[in-house]
């Protein structure tokens, strides 16, 4: 092979290598704003609400034995509903602060059902002894800030309301942040059924979760949100998403809810596979987005320079490497653009202004470079050819890793076909 043709490819293998810098650089700044945007996100969830966890309601027992020796014993137990029912319904608003955004719901919820106090729940007072047995209603709120009103709560057709906890007695029954509600004393030997029902309203940052407590749980949700994603618990039922949005349904029995560990994992504020949890997900992260688009940018110059090399020797018309750089750094100004733009304008549109403005940039560079349009623009059909596969491979995540391949795989062989009959011994790079 011609020393001037060998020179010339090890000057593209460092020139592409090198261009790796500016890469890193604009995926930095990609990240860089994608951390701001968290951080905007949880600001504006501490000065409103964040994401919400809704435990229970659950009844607390409380009940003293007393001998007339004055020695005395304490317990208290949870006892969960025998069937709880929650309709939910979630507007969704975009919170801005700057150019940053996040996403707050308001979930305006009706909870129906009823509890069974059995006459064998508390032992019976033996000779000498005093029982003293007291009930309270407990319902976790995992941030007190977004409890929008004061629900009337209406058992066995007698208003109560809920209160903030005045000691910690029923911590170990439910950490964390809660609602607390007396309802008297209880007779023991004596069984008793209560029925309840309640409006609430929680407003909550992007994602909302009710921990199933009741033997049997029925849970409806639905919202205008064309974008959600559920975790924990997937619905038994979902109606197609669509524009209109989303209703889910959820049925949870006692076999397969452990009860004390939805109540320990309160206070945490995790929401593992025992929870339903909804994410009102922005369905567009455009850092997200740019930040994978960028990882395919030392692809694409690889691909453009070896077009060049390509074509440079098929057709004996040499290129300079200052040529070569001048059209990688206007490939990799492409992700730089575009996340500015998204920041602004719709991805769609972001993607489409800063492809259109670069890949005119290099056609019009390359009418001189390569002396004529003819070949710019079939450089430029290429290059919107790569963008366009760029952008499927963006939309479709769980295919990036086929179409890439694919994409390397065609490129390959494109090369290989072109050169099948070329002579790379007897190869001249002087200009025909």
């Amino acid at each position: 092979m011609d020393k001037k043709l060998l020179t010339k490819l090890l000057g593209i293998v460092v020139l592409t290598a090198s261009l790796l810098l500016p890469l890193r650089l604009i995926e930095e700044q990609i990240v860089n704003r994608g951390r701001f945007q968290k951080q905007v996100t949880t600001e504006i969830a501490q000065s409103v609400a964040s994401a919400q966890t809704l435990t229970g309601p659950v009844l607390a027992i409380r009940y003293r034995v007393k001998t007339l020796a004055g020695a005395t014993r304490e317990r208290i137990f949870p006892l969960a509903a025998e069937r709880l029912d929650i309709t939910g319904k979630a507007s969704v608003e975009q919170r801005y602060r700057g150019i940053y955004r996040a996403r707050l719901y308001h979930m305006e919820m009706t909870l129906d059902g009823d509890f069974n106090l059995p006459a064998d729940l508390l032992p019976l007072p033996r000779e000498n002894e005093q029982i003293e047995a007291s009930v309270v209603l407990l319902m976790g709120i995992s941030d007190l800030d977004g409890l929008s009103s004061d629900p009337e709560v209406n058992i066995n057709n007698r208003p109560f309301r809920f209160k903030a906890p005045e000691d910690k007695t029923f911590d170990a029954i439910l950490p964390g942040n809660r609602l607390e509600m007396k309802l008297g004393q209880l007779t023991p030997g004596q069984a008793q059924r209560l029925k309840f029902d309640f409006p609430l309203r929680l407003t909550g940052t992007e994602t909302f979760s009710i921990a199933p407590t009741a033997g049997s749980n029925h849970i409806q949700l639905q919202s205008a949100w064309r974008h959600p994603s559920f975790q924990g618990r997937l619905p038994d039922e979902r109606e197609e998403i669509s524009a209109k949005g989303f209703t889910a349904n959820w049925k949870i029995s006692r076999l397969n809810r452990p009860l004390e560990r939805i109540l320990q994992a309160h206070s945490a504020g995790t929401r593992g596979r025992d929870v339903v949890s909804v994410n009102f997900m922005d369905p567009v992260n455009i850092y997200l987005q740019s930040e994978r688009a960028v990882k395919y940018g030392i692809l694409f110059i690889a691909l453009t320079f070896a077009a060049f090399f390509l074509g440079e020797t098929l057709r004996r018309h040499p290129m300079h490497l200052m040529q070569y750089l001048l059209a990688g750094l206007a490939l990799a100004v492409f992700f730089l653009l575009l996340v500015a733009l998204s920041e602004h304008i719709d991805f769609l549109y972001a993607y489409l202004v800063a492809a259109v403005g670069c890949i005119g940039l290099i056609v019009f560079y390359l009418s001189g470079a390569l002396g004529g349009w003819l070949p710019a623009f079939a450089f430029g059909a290429g290059l919107s050819s790569l963008y366009g596969i760029l952008y499927g491979l963006l939309q479709s995540e769980d295919n990036a890793l086929l179409m890439g391949s694919l994409l390397i795989f065609a490129a390959l062989a494109a090369i290989m076909i072109s050169t099948r009959k070329l002579d790379w011994n007897r190869l001249n790079h002087a200009p025909a």
